[in-house]
């Protein structure tokens, strides 16, 4: 049976061992009150590794680099200072390989933090806003802390928790963190009502982050039946469900059933997935399986990049010299569309930024995604769907989409 404690109890230096790496819930999974209690012991510690996902909250400081050594598989949200300041180092690894790694050890999690909510009549604690890689890390870590939030929502998954699975309770009454919405720009509404072009009447959705994938979920309510099969599920999917465009019913696999790894979103989502069978967040072993994704029919994977060549590849990692994104799970959906049956694997992005073209003659940072994995590109100026054509052909597409003030320069 696990240990309970207060608050003012807490003393994580007797479970935390010099040289251990930490991991907890990426973005409003995060168990807030365990992870500033573990940045303001630190000292008491003594030098140990934290495994970031995407963070929502500023718990890690440049400051707490004295004690701790910070890496992620991503640059999102506040993981943006530590990289620019040289503290963070990255695992440049698919989304889709850290169960594995968790699992034979070569990136070993020694201590799971976890924010899970109340045990129910049975005594069984659900996982609440993330199952996704913290299930392969469950499985390995010595020492599993819970904060049990009364305000977490009670979702269903792959798997449920018992007393048994935890060292270390601390009881929680606290909002969990949201994401604000994006701002959606009129670039934003053009892509995503090119891309609701694309998506049939029944299709399954996997959207990645950010404004273009929010608004072309909001550009789908006029569509019947469409599923959805993804890493995240955010406010936009529970109003497609709530409007009834969003059913699930066609689905080749997991009919009836929103899938998702992470609720990443606001209250909306959280609300709307509190005890709603209608949702399961399933582990990302299962989210990014290639097999899986194969066997869903008319999948539309859509996903964002920093910038995309004139041969189609696509860096998804590096804007400006800063580390912003992640080799992610873009991939993996983009594999899976091409693979099932009337699948359309879409990269979007704004034709500019600051100026800049986005369609770019060379990278400015690596080339996550291979020229010979690129589908359909979408800028607000059109699609270009790069599948079955050389690379002079390429090349011309991608520039009829670029920003007018940038086709010459990039035609020279």
């Amino acid at each position: 049976m696990p240990i309970e404690s207060s608050l003012d109890a807490l003393d994580l230096s007797a479970l935390i061992r010099p040289g251990d790496t930490v991991l907890w819930g990426q973005a409003n999974a995060e168990p807030l009150v365990l992870t500033e209690a573990l940045m303001a012991q630190r000292h008491s510690i003594g030098r140990f590794r934290v495994m970031l996902g995407i963070a929502n909250s500023t718990t890690c400081q440049l400051a707490h680099a004295d004690t701790v050594d910070f890496l992620a598989y991503c640059g999102a949200g506040a993981n943006r200072q530590l990289a620019d300041a040289g503290v963070l180092d990255i695992l440049p690894v698919h989304y889709s390989q850290l169960p594995t790694l968790f699992a034979s050890g070569a990136l070993r999690i020694d201590v799971l933090l976890l924010q899970v909510a109340p045990a129910d009549a049975q005594g069984r604690y659900s996982l609440s806003i993330a199952h996704e890689y913290l299930l392969a890390a469950l499985d390995t870590a010595r020492v599993v802390i819970a904060e049990v939030n009364r305000k977490a929502p009670r979702t269903f998954g792959e798997r449920w928790l018992s007393a048994d699975d935890l060292d270390l309770i601390v009881h929680t009454d606290r909002p969990p963190l949201e994401n604000a919405s994006p701002r959606i720009r009129e670039a934003d509404s053009r892509i995503a009502a090119l891309i609701a072009g694309h998506v049939e009447d029944g299709a399954t959705l996997q959207v990645g982050i950010g404004a273009i994938p929010d608004a072309v979920l909001g550009a789908l309510g006029g569509h019947r039946d469409l599923g959805v099969h993804s890493g995240a599920l955010g406010d936009g999917i529970a109003r497609l469900m709530q409007n009834g465009a969003l059913t699930n019913a066609r689905k080749t696999r997991d009919r009836g059933v929103s899938i998702g790894g992470v609720l990443l979103g606001s209250r909306v989502i959280h609300d709307f997935a509190h005890d709603n069978p209608a949702i399961s967040l399933r582990s990302s072993a299962y989210t990014h399986d290639a097999e899986v994704l194969a066997s869903l029919d008319k999948l539309v994977a859509i996903n964002s990049a920093v910038e995309v060549d004139l041969s189609g590849q696509i860096n998804t990692e590096v804007a400006a010299g800063s580390y912003v994104g992640a080799v992610g799970g873009s991939l993996d959906f983009l594999r899976g569309a091409q693979r099932s049956r009337g699948g359309v694997p879409i990269i979007a992005l704004p034709s500019t930024a600051g100026g800049s073209s986005r369609i770019v003659s060379r990278l400015n940072g690596p080339a996550t995604v291979a020229r010979s994995d690129a589908g359909l590109i979408v800028t607000e100026f059109g699609v270009a769907d790069l599948r079955g054509l050389t690379l002079k052909q390429r090349r011309q597409r991608l520039i009829d989409i670029a920003h007018p003030d940038h086709r010459a320069l990039l035609d020279r």
